[in-house]
């Protein structure tokens, strides 16, 4: 895997945010686990076809960033939902945004 660039140092409430959620994956991520039908593993892979490594390191990233908690849901096995914070709810302003922009300015299905 490429290793991008770190915003962490730039002084920029706009690199801060892609820091957290800049990655391709992340924002499909959190608009399922906003809508709150797919918080689990297994239903976030299976929706985006992402592979497995690709989502638990964005799963990772996006926990530690604070935009969402992992919850145990069972322990044999082991499994895990997420579910957004405050600051993932409030990245639904951002998520609105870009639906808006790409129904306007893209071939995308409305």
């Amino acid at each position: 895997m490429v290793k991008r660039k770190s915003f962490s140092e730039m002084d920029c409430p706009i690199a801060q945010c892609l820091e957290v959620a800049g990655e391709w994956w992340s924002p499909l991520i959190l608009r399922n686990v906003l809508i709150g039908e797919m918080t689990k593993f297994d239903q976030i892979q299976r929706d985006l076809s992402i592979a497995p490594n690709v989502l638990a390191d964005r799963l990772a990233t996006l926990v530690e960033g604070g935009l969402l908690e992992r919850n145990q849901y069972s322990t044999r096995p082991p499994r895990f939902e997420y579910v957004a914070t405050e600051a993932g709810k409030d990245f639904k302003t951002v998520l609105d945004a870009m639906y808006s922009w790409g129904a306007k300015w893209t071939n995308a299905p409305k």
